[in-house]
């Protein structure tokens, strides 16, 4: 181990994206950092997914020896077509695996019901509530397994209020990446490290003006709908959508949705 070092993988999220500063984004990863102190690197990158994660930002996070790990990332899984609840399971069991044999204390999450604060039609609200409560079994079985430490967004004080989110109400304010950072910390205290307190007084962000709001929506938020709802369409314009039928979790207890009945929905 080379000291303290403390590294964030994942995706959008875990980049800090609705905590705009000067020149970027800021997010939970430097006020989480500030707290634990030591070295920090983040590896998280927008859009990326659990393989993605298990590929390339897992080896070069292991190569620094971290004693501390925040793994946030699933959520771009659930909005695809080729959502498998196997494979899922099989890279984030080798993701937090392999941090827990390096000694690393390892902090995940499991995600809240997205359809309370990003407002979707019901069909489509129902499928993806299906998959992020598949997604969280199998972060249940993950974590029981190697012992890591989770924190449950649903029961986050504030994470059904407007203010926990961003303009886009897909990812976390400053107050909500402030939120994150102090569970986060509390859940390495848990784990024996001696970290800081994290406030949540917000400071340091961007004013969000109507100009903002507009230019999301033109550029991130009608191009994102259109895509998803391109991807999940032959999904969602089907007789029956999967979900009451489950199978077991590859190599450990709990279940999940079924990745082949999905994968026969969509035509994949």
């Amino acid at each position: 181990m080379l000291g303290r070092v403390l590294v964030l993988l994942g995706d959008s999220t875990a980049v800090g994206i609705g905590d705009p500063v000067s020149g970027g984004w800021r997010g939970f990863g430097p006020l989480l950092s500030s707290a634990f102190g030591g070295d920090y690197r983040n590896f998280a990158l927008s859009g990326a997914r659990i393989a993605d994660v298990r590929r390339t930002q897992l080896p070069s996070a292991l190569r620094l020896q971290p004693s501390a790990a925040v793994v946030i990332a699933g959520v771009n899984d659930t909005l695809r077509s080729d959502f498998d609840t196997r494979q899922l399971h099989s890279d984030l069991d080798q993701i937090v695996g392999s941090l827990s044999a390096a000694g690393t204390s390892v902090v995940t999450v499991r995600f809240h019901d997205q359809g309370r604060v990003f407002k979707l039609p019901g069909r489509l609200r129902r499928v993806l509530g299906e998959r992020i409560t598949a997604l969280n079994e199998i972060i249940d079985v993950v974590v029981a397994r190697h012992g890591a430490k989770c924190v449950d967004l649903h029961l986050l004080p504030g994470a059904y209020e407007l203010p926990t989110w961003a303009v886009d109400r897909l990812h976390p304010s400053e107050l909500g990446h402030r939120m994150l950072a102090r569970a986060f910390a509390a859940k390495l205290v848990e784990s024996g490290h001696d970290v800081g307190q994290v406030s949540l007084e917000c400071s340091g962000g961007r004013e969000l003006t109507i100009a903002h709001h507009v230019a999301w929506l033109l550029v991130k938020g009608i191009p994102w709908l259109w895509r998803r709802g391109s991807d999940l369409a032959p999904l969602l314009w089907s007789h029956d959508i999967p979900g009451e039928a489950r199978s077991p979790v590859t190599g450990g207890g709990g279940g999940a949705v079924a990745g082949e009945a999905l994968r026969a929905d969509t035509g994949r």
